[in-house]
């Protein structure tokens, strides 16, 4: 289970209990990767729900229309995403599409590639001259990432904003569990895929187990690093643009010389004596309610009962 509100450093605090009862944590610090050829890509909800996130009443016009005063929540959000994006690609540009337009969900829309200071102009109020979608299928933007925009990338990292239900659930773990074994027989390269939730419809259960796929799959690539393709994020939860990358870090990533972590009973559970990873694992007792972590004279302490309440 992932904690929804990690205290910082934390980019993500995931909790889970294995069948002996204790569980196992693993935390990324926040921080931002610089990969060399990296390309980013944003990918917009077009089904007909979101509508009403991108400011469009369904009120015909007059004055009814203007008395129903919808404000497009969508724009703002896309154009600030889209512009960190932007500044982390080798290219210096965003690459922007609209998903799950047409009537059955299927189809993609391209918008097109933004700098940041394009990012902070283009106007996003939803697909033209193709209909909003009645369905949400996130395959097809998936592929269109993997197989078409970034095929030849040597890394790249995806964000897919939504409101609703996924409806091709299935179909997406299985192309992801195929495209991850591709990866570690060394075929293709890594894609990182974030879904981001807006609105108040949110289906967070289908983001966890997308999350979640590659737990206890024991896949890597050929430098011995964990494939975990998936992860996911709120928009209302998020403090930080940089929370896209929780799950980018790796045990290779250093952040500080030395660190430690306790038990809530300060006995320490591991020890990092030749430098802190961004990415850390490690167990604690079934019964443990938070952790606390040491570095350079710091110590922060990690609640994590919520993961406990949500695991019995």
């Amino acid at each position: 289970m992932q904690l929804t509100q990690p205290v910082d450093p934390f980019g993500e605090v995931n909790v889970h209990r294995q069948p002996n009862g204790q569980l196992t944590i693993v935390a990324t610090m926040l921080t931002e990767p610089d990969i060399e050829g990296a390309r980013t890509g944003l990918a917009l909800d077009a089904s007909a729900s979101m509508k009403k996130l991108y400011g469009i009443s369904n009120v015909a016009g007059g004055l009814f229309a203007k008395a129903a005063n919808v404000v497009n929540v969508v724009e703002p959000v896309a154009r600030t995403m889209a512009g960190y994006l932007a500044n982390f690609s080798s290219n210096g540009k965003a690459n922007l599409i609209y998903w799950a337009c047409s009537p059955d969900g299927s189809m993609i829309q391209g918008i097109g590639d933004f700098n940041e200071e394009e990012a902070s102009r283009v106007c996003i109020n939803g697909p033209r001259g193709n209909v909003w979608g009645r369905g949400t299928k996130l395959l097809p933007p998936v592929r269109y990432f993997i197989e078409n925009a970034f095929r030849t990338s040597p890394w790249a990292i995806c964000v897919f904003l939504t409101d609703g239900i996924i409806e091709d659930l299935d179909a997406v773990k299985a192309y992801s569990m195929q495209f991850a074994r591709q990866i570690a027989t060394g075929q293709r390269r890594f894609i990182k895929l974030v879904l981001l939730g807006v609105g108040e419809e949110i289906d967070e259960k289908q983001m966890e187990e997308l999350d979640d796929m590659f737990e206890g799959t024991n896949l890597r690539d050929p430098k011995g690093r964990p494939i975990d393709l998936w992860d996911h994020k709120l928009a209302r939860e998020m403090r930080k643009f940089e929370e896209v990358f929780a799950e980018v870090v790796s045990e290779d990533t250093i952040v500080a010389d030395w660190g430690r972590v306790l038990d809530p009973a300060g006995r320490p559970v591991q020890e990092y004596r030749d430098g802190l990873p961004a990415l850390l694992r490690f167990t604690l007792p079934e019964t443990a309610r938070s952790f606390t972590l040491v570095f350079r004279g710091h110590q922060i302490t990690q609640d994590i009962s919520e993961a406990f309440i949500r695991l019995r």
